[in-house]
């Protein structure tokens, strides 16, 4: 068919052959193969002009059709053999999401404006079980994970702080250590969310029997817990832009080695579209918030 859109175009074998780079007799062998497979003449051949036959012209814009949809199909592919062309289907703990997401966001719809963007918010175990059922691409969480199934790629450090309100009668060095943090005090996110496992690993002394349970989903409802004086949390660094905005907080330090999670990119072993893996995660890694040395207590 594009042998014989080129054949119409030029009215000229020669010249036909010749736009669609192939020998003049290959061309014309091909137009031959076409009518015999459609069981009719589409053009009339003398020794100086090329006419279409009724058939031919009425073939033509139907096959011209035909070629053009072709042609978008072609361009779709390579669209979606670009990175981040098309849908993304991104995942995010609680922990990780609020304050990630808003900066994540345009800054893909910038680099890549065929980017269809689709976002979940949930626990850990959750997401990963939606990753391995297919309704997830990536997975952005605190590692280690664990699956056979899936692959991993650490991509930044997110150091711990400790807040507290700005009118709290607790009174800690700067920097802090594990061990000066007194349990009573401490609040934790509810069952399920690894940053209540990791807290607990930097509070050593810390047992669950010993912290307050508050049953909170949501750093934003710690902290709010926090401001008002019933005790104090871990927050990560990522979070301390967005919440000591809304928040009247001390922050304190860690002393040396800072404790901190490790923050990946999780996505199926499967997942043949690695470009995309590689440009999210050059997307989150420019666009985590970061405080630099922060010694607010």
């Amino acid at each position: 068919m594009r042998y014989f859109d080129a054949l119409v175009q030029t009215r000229h074998f020669g010249r036909a052959a010749q736009l669609v780079h192939v020998s003049q007799p290959a061309l014309s062998a091909q137009i031959m193969e076409l009518e015999a497979a459609l069981g009719t003449k589409l053009v009339e051949r003398n020794r100086t002009r090329i006419l279409l036959t009724r058939e031919g012209e009425a073939l033509l814009p139907r096959m011209q059709h035909i070629l053009a949809e072709v042609a978008e199909l072609e361009q779709a592919s390579q669209h979606k053999h670009s990175p981040l062309s098309g849908i993304a289907r991104i995942g995010a703990i609680p922990t990780v999401a609020p304050y990630l997401v808003p900066r994540l966001v345009p800054y893909l719809r910038a680099a890549y404006p065929r980017i269809e963007i689709e976002l979940r918010e949930a626990i850990t175990d959750k997401l990963l079980l939606d990753l391995e059922e297919g309704r997830l691409d990536a997975v952005v969480a605190a590692l280690p994970v664990v699956g056979d199934s899936l692959s991993v790629r650490p991509l930044l450090k997110d150091r711990f702080f400790m807040a507290m309100a700005d009118t709290s009668r607790d009174v800690l060095a700067s920097p802090l250590t594990g061990a000066e943090i007194d349990p009573g005090r401490l609040l934790l996110l509810e069952e399920g969310h690894c940053l209540r496992d990791q807290a607990l690993d930097v509070c050593s002394a810390a047992r669950p029997n010993n912290v307050i349970n508050i049953g909170a989903t949501s750093m934003t409802t710690l902290l709010q817990m926090v401001t008002h004086d019933l005790g104090m949390t871990l927050v990560p660094e990522m979070a301390l832009e967005a919440e000591t905005v809304h928040h009247r907080l001390r922050v304190v330090p860690f002393a040396p080695p800072e404790p901190a999670r490790e923050i990946g990119l999780i996505w199926r072993r499967s997942n043949p579209h690695i470009a995309d893996i590689d440009a999210l995660a050059e997307a989150i890694i420019a666009t985590t918030p970061r405080v630099g040395n922060l010694d607010r207590a």
